[in-house]
């Protein structure tokens, strides 16, 4: 079907908000409208949730407050008769709502076209069994697993893998009902609460320790690739990608390993006949280049959403392009406004992405982090080094944090069982372990974490420490001859200790903390103290702009971000 011929298309939208499916299906759907409005294709939107963007006025243009299940959208076809349906920008709902949709011959008897990814696609990313004689076909590597139907099936699969072994319900979102077994009480355990959201469940060899690496693809029907953005995980395998904090572009990678697996996903999608946008996600060997691929989402994801943030490339909005017939190479950047689609996006700073948690609002709630999806919400964060971005992150996430360090006093009364058994404190234990002497060698044993990041976390305590040291500047201030502190301030030690606390993500407030000044005057008083002291010095942050080589684009300040860099 020519493009030209399409008039109304149902999109299937975010649904209700839930751990695992929150905000950046809305964000990835109001997109794929914006898209539909330009090409003035007249869009029909499915969505029970009223707080969101994409069922606001004048987005969509005919929205149903009904849910997104295959009865529902059934009658709703019957109604408005579309001549095409979005399937994969309301996330994992909205996908199995659609091969249901699919597999009851709905779309066919009333020739509704499935724009973007064939739903053939679809199915042979979900159903695991398929989705590795996929990839066997290509000579990919994936984990080794069993799709499993029955308990009995599942104990047999765990004895011929060995353990420890991975259980995951396929078909579900956030990893619910996944979790790691060590043996087999803990196997039926897990068995019992994986079939409770789903009939198939993967027994998979456990990974755990390996580095966590995900590409975002995207490609159009004439096989036209790019990655757009790859993404690290701070933790290794074993902790939800939800969970953990990720780090865009990596970071540990060799050019190798890197290269190596974009030309991975690259082969994968074009193998698999997707169309439009999807998120490979592969556990990495820390000591070898051994990998395997773990998932491909044929749709967009939460790291759709990031990676759009991210990089300034508008994801949803161009894959939803690519479904209704365009090419990379049609399509102008709507951010950019400079460069084509076809363009992969330039990354000269680093972002951050960290989860939020409200697990402090329930009594007796496990607080350790898994397989399974826990937090609540998630932050970016935007700087020149990894520092600066981790630390303006952990500002934002509302637990009260001024940064890695200058807190206030954590408690944690276990620091070597906390750092082998994640919790949603873990960064924070991690900085009481380095400021208590842990080696980085020490904590990499007991978390598996990178020791290039463990390096990095080392730095900040390290300018931390040099602050103290700079206790009596507190007081110098306060007995000196304005001219004779200026003077002291310009000394080069002074200077560039500063210079490099603002550069790696201290805050005003931090380095008042470090040196005292909070004993000595209000809270916010310490901090202005400290602006005072950098105008002094000419010690003021920069704006940049994303994707520095389109730079003439008319500045967005949600694609800005301040930096002493």
């Amino acid at each position: 079907m020519e493009r030209k011929e399409i008039k109304k298309v149902l999109l299937l939208g975010s649904g209700a908000l839930k751990i695992g499916q929150a905000g950046e299906f809305d964000y990835s759907g109001a997109q794929a409208l914006k898209a539909l409005k330009e090409e003035g294709i007249h869009s029909v939107l499915i969505n029970p949730n009223i707080a969101t963007v994409q069922t606001s006025k004048g987005v969509a243009d005919t929205v149903y407050f009904q849910p997104v299940k295959a009865e529902f959208v059934e009658r709703i076809i019957e109604k408005e008769r579309p001549d095409g349906i979005l399937l994969s920008f309301g996330g994992q709902t909205a996908l199995n709502c659609g091969v249901e949709l699919y597999e009851k011959g709905v779309l066919e008897k009333y020739g509704v076209e499935v724009l973007g990814t064939p739903v053939q696609a679809i199915i042979d990313t979900e159903d695991r069994d398929l989705f590795v004689k996929r990839l066997d076909e290509i000579d990919v590597k994936t984990i080794k697993s069993e799709a499993c139907s029955t308990v009995e099936e599942v104990q047999k699969a765990a004895h011929e893998l060995g353990f420890p072994v991975i259980l995951r319900a396929a078909y579900a979102l956030g990893g619910l009902g996944s979790g790691f077994c060590d043996n087999e009480e803990e196997l039926l355990a897990q068995a019992e609460e994986a079939f409770s959201f789903s009939p198939q469940v993967l027994v998979e060899k456990s990974l755990k320790g390996w580095k966590e690496i995900e590409y975002e693809v995207v490609r159009d029907k004439y096989d036209n690739c790019i990655t757009v953005c790859n993404m690290e995980n701070f933790d290794p395998l074993g902790i939800h990608t939800g969970e953990s904090i990720v780090v865009a572009p990596s970071q540990t990678l060799t050019n190798s390993e890197y290269h190596k697996l974009r030309a991975l996903a690259i082969k994968i999608i074009r193998h698999i006949g997707i169309v439009g946008e999807c998120n490979v996600q592969y556990a990495l060997d820390p000591n070898s280049e051994d990998y395997r691929v773990i998932e491909v989402n044929a749709r967009l994801s939460r790291s759709s959403a990031l990676a759009s943030k991210a990089t300034g490339y508008p994801l949803a909005f161009v894959a939803a392009k690519l479904g209704l017939g365009y090419g990379l190479f049609d399509l102008k950047n709507s951010v950019t406004k400079t460069t084509s689609a076809f363009f992969e996006p330039a990354l000269d700073y680093v972002v951050v992405k960290i989860p939020r948690w409200d697990l402090t609002k329930f009594q007796g709630v496990k607080r350790q982090l898994g397989s399974s999806m826990k937090s609540v919400g998630e932050v970016m964060a935007i700087g020149r080094t990894f520092e600066e971005a981790l630390q303006k992150g952990l500002r934002m996430i509302g637990q009260g944090m001024h940064g890695f360090v200058e807190n206030h006093a954590i408690k944690i009364p276990d620091i070597e069982k906390s750092l082998h058994e994640p919790t949603d404190m873990r960064i924070f234990v991690v900085s009481k372990a380095l400021k208590i002497g842990y080696t980085i060698e020490q904590i990499h044993q007991l978390t598996m974490i990178d020791r290039w990041f463990l390096q990095k976390l080392k730095h900040i305590v390290d300018i931390d420490q040099q602050l103290k040291e700079y206790a009596h500047l507190s007081e110098v201030s306060e007995f000196m001859e304005p001219s004779e502190f200026k003077e002291y301030l310009q000394s080069p030690e002074v200077a560039l200790l500063l210079r490099a606390a603002k550069v790696y993500g201290f805050s005003d407030f931090q380095i008042a903390r470090a040196i005292g000044l909070e004993n000595r005057m209000k809270m916010e008083q310490a901090g202005l103290t400290i602006r005072k002291w950098r105008k002094i010095l000419g010690l003021v942050p920069t704006v940049n702009q994303i994707d520095t080589l389109a730079a003439e684009y008319p500045a967005q300040t949600n694609y800005l971000y301040l930096s002493y860099l």
